[in-house]
């Protein structure tokens, strides 16, 4: 079987596919991922207006940002990649999801109480306190749980595969799995004050925290919001483009690459603190390697288009996949540069982090996501089509523009607010005290939160469409970017 074959799916085995739990984790993604972006656009116009905060905790900035970034990630993200490695796991293996359809759906339901409980827990604030606002102790025992469940379903299939080859998509989907699952236990070892209390404290303390956390974040954005993704890519993008991917030889470097150089990358978020200088230089040099293995990927994702370029004229769904590599090459090259300590002692706790976390967030992981549920849809719920093409076209445009408003504002509003800080008068006092920051950047605040509006509309107008796909709806119409082609093709 060849590497373009198993891309495309196309030899079947005679055991039926488990296509409900995708469709599950498809509804639940598309659901999830409506809430956390209208969660985060309401923190965006807190921080430009806050009287929004509306004097009650549990609408308070502080309160929704964490609900707001879990949701993306692992209510949004989260289901995406669940449900993708389903659905790609089985017709690369051509074999039926290991388990069945019990285990399968203890891994959905399963996921879906861990997401419940953890936003309950931010919005009450029963949460651990530290960086990341982590739920409690028995909130990351469930998920441990559901965690290693989704490993065995995934795995076994590997193992029962009919097909002796395993589709590179395959390899970063498992190392998504087995290296979260290692994050999540290193960073979530805590004490419980008692079995029967829900307050417990972390193991760790001080720098050894920061390093810790670091390690988990940095580590969860390299292989939840990365590794797992790139599958989604090396899937998907060949699948739409119906081209085989373009160097099968640089996605295996690729992986090793990325896999080997990711995981030491984290301390340097941790530049100019008390963690120690050679560590912090360690960090700075293995994100300045990451170049390398990323734009690999970038590169062989955009590449896989070759021959079939007419096909981002025409086909908005592909015009999501590739644009969504595009950004993912843009914020990898970010990245790294802003590692570097000349260039994070500008950046670093100012709004250009923001901006480069939102590039690739949703640039990179929202795009592919939006593109590779357009994609599986209509193929699930076995519509010959989408209801609408055009409202496709209309979501990339929407959310595109909404897009470059938001990180636009948060670079220059960075940037600006870096050089404030900074900035000395002749007596060697600062010149600016730091509320004078906050009103310069309120202007940008406005025009973020506009962004992210547009963002949030662009998510409606891909629900309005899956429900009425799903229905078995179709519009006629002609598409906005080649009505002459379509005219041609009538005659």
């Amino acid at each position: 079987m060849t590497h373009a074959t198993m891309a495309h799916g196309v030899q079947r085995d005679a055991s039926p596919y488990l296509e409900d739990v995708v469709k599950k984790f498809a509804l639940a993604a598309t659901f999830w991922g409506v809430v956390g972006f209208i969660v985060g656009d309401y923190i965006a116009f807190q921080l430009a207006y806050p009287v929004l905060n509306l004097d009650l905790e549990w609408f308070s900035f502080g309160r929704l940002r964490p609900l707001h970034t879990s949701a993306v990630i692992f209510a949004f993200g989260g289901n995406v990649l669940l449900g993708t490695s389903f659905y790609v796991v089985q017709r690369t293996c051509r074999a039926s999801l290991f388990g069945g359809p019990a285990l399968a759906n203890f891994v959905f339901w399963g996921y879906q109480l861990f997401i419940v409980m953890a936003g309950l827990g931010y919005v009450l604030g029963v949460t651990q306190g530290r960086e990341y606002a982590e739920p409690e102790w028995f909130v990351d025992l469930w998920i441990t749980v559901v965690w290693v469940a989704y490993l065995v379903a995934f795995a076994g299939t590997l193992i029962k595969r009919k097909e002796p080859h395993i589709y590179v998509a395959n390899w970063f989907y498992l190392a998504f799995i087995v290296t979260i699952a290692m994050l999540h236990l290193g960073n979530n070892l805590a004490v419980p004050v008692s079995l029967t209390g829900i307050k417990s404290y972390s193991l760790f303390s001080g720098v050894q925290d920061a390093l810790t956390q670091w390690w988990y974040g940095h580590n969860a954005v390299g292989f939840f919001l990365t590794a797992g993704f790139l599958a989604i890519m090396y899937y998907f993008v060949p699948k739409r483009a119906e081209r085989p991917v373009y160097s099968y030889r640089l996605s295996i470097v690729h992986f090793w690459a990325l896999i080997f150089l990711y995981i030491w990358a984290g301390p340097h978020h941790l530049h100019y603190t008390a963690l120690p200088d050679w560590a912090q230089t360690l960090g700075m040099t293995f994100s300045i390697m990451l170049w390398m293995p990323s734009w690999g990927g970038m590169i062989n994702g955009l590449m896989t288009l070759s021959g079939a370029w007419d096909k981002l004229r025409t086909d908005p769904v592909m015009r999501f996949l590739v644009t969504s590599v595009a950004f993912y090459g843009m914020s990898t090259f970010e990245g790294p540069m802003m590692s570097i300590k000349a260039v994070n002692s500008l950046s670093h706790y100012t709004d250009w982090t923001v901006g480069h976390v939102h590039s690739g967030a949703l640039g990179w992981v929202a795009f592919v996501s939006f593109g590779a549920l357009y994609f599986l849809v209509p193929v699930l719920w076995k519509r010959k089509q989408l209801y609408s093409m055009r409202l496709v076209s209309l979501h990339f445009w929407i959310a595109t523009i909404g897009i470059l408003l938001y990180i636009t504002a948060m670079w220059i509003s960075g940037i600006m607010q870096g050089l404030m800080w900074r900035a000395y008068d002749s007596l060697g006092f600062l010149q600016y005290s730091f509320i004078e920051t906050v009103e310069a950047m309120h202007p940008y605040y406005v025009i973020r939160a506009v962004g992210g509006l547009l963002f949030v509309i662009g998510g409606l107008i891909m629900a309005y469409n899956f429900w009425r796909t799903i229905r078995g709806d179709v519009r006629t119409e002609v598409p906005y970017e080649a009505p002459h082609a379509a005219v041609a093709g009538a005659r």
